[in-house]
């Protein structure tokens, strides 16, 4: 990862740095050659559009995250919840699939003299227990994904937990349920997306039937 990637300011969010790619279809490559068995898609190496907007929002909002105990599903690169804890949450879990994360976060969390805590687990379809708020950006790019995703943010808002995230407009998108929260158009990586910049909402997810 250090071979390939180096800090840069997110575009959208120049206050926090990550390691991302100098060239993403070289560290694709090198990627798929080195985790098989895993996930070989370089997703943490660049700041994803839903990720930037719900980071900014955080920034732009901090009292949504100050003092609270905050989870970053399907944390990537770490970026939301590097937001979340600058913007003075108490506690920051990131949380993701991938054992890459397990690297890539605490790195990411260093170059910004941040503490996140990693955890590696699929916590979909089970309760959740011991936060106030979750963050996600984007995670409706995958049907299956998008759906287990969707219908356990409503359970954890059925629960009283806030839960915002990030929403570019992928294709599996949630027709409803949700209100819009904030929006920006987001300066995007040519390689990854059709368009420079994508607008992105913040969503905030309902409990059903709300």
């Amino acid at each position: 990862m250090l071979e390939r990637t180096a800090p840069r300011p997110v575009p959208l969010v120049p206050e926090l740095v990550t390691y991302q790619a100098t060239e993403l279809t070289p560290l694709w490559h090198a990627t798929s050659a080195a985790l098989a068995g895993y996930d070989p898609n370089p997703f943490w190496c660049f700041p994803w559009a839903g990720g930037q907007a719900l980071a900014r929002h955080l920034l732009d909002h901090p009292a949504l995250v100050s003092g609270r105990r905050v989870l970053d599903l399907a944390t990537g690169s770490g970026l939301v919840a590097l937001a979340a804890a600058r913007a003075g949450a108490a506690r920051v879990t990131a949380c993701d699939v991938s054992p890459f994360c397990e690297v890539v976060v605490p790195l990411n969390a260093a170059l910004n003299g941040l503490a996140v805590e990693v955890l590696i687990e699929d916590l979909l379809d089970r309760p959740l227990a011991g936060f106030d708020l979750v963050l996600a950006g984007d995670v409706f790019y995958e049907q299956r994904l998008a759906s287990r995703a969707f219908a356990w943010f409503q359970a954890v808002a059925a629960a009283g937990t806030t839960v915002l995230v990030g929403d570019p407009g992928r294709h599996y998108s949630p027709a409803g349920g949700a209100v819009e929260r904030g929006r920006h158009d987001v300066p995007v990586p040519a390689e990854i997306e059709d368009r420079p910049l994508l607008t992105t909402r913040v969503l905030q997810i309902l409990p059903p039937g709300g």
